[in-house]
């Protein structure tokens, strides 16, 4: 399982979501549901976009747990 740890990092960064949703431009609706794990995919141009806005490493924000 692919964990998206999107709430950590943005909490440690101290971003709300409507200004990382500015900051990536995609609508907070859409950022909401890959904070809340319930996507099911995720663009390399977004994730270069979280990573770029959040100043991380993609593996900053993606955890894999074994099952």
């Amino acid at each position: 399982m692919i964990r998206i740890r999107l709430d950590v990092i943005m909490a440690e960064r101290k971003m709300s979501l409507n200004e990382l949703s500015d900051k990536v431009k995609i609508t907070p609706a859409n950022l909401s549901i890959l904070k809340n794990e319930k996507g099911k995919a995720i663009r390399f141009s977004t994730l270069d976009a979280l990573c770029k806005a959040l100043e991380c490493q993609p593996g900053d924000l993606l955890e894999y747990i074994d099952e």
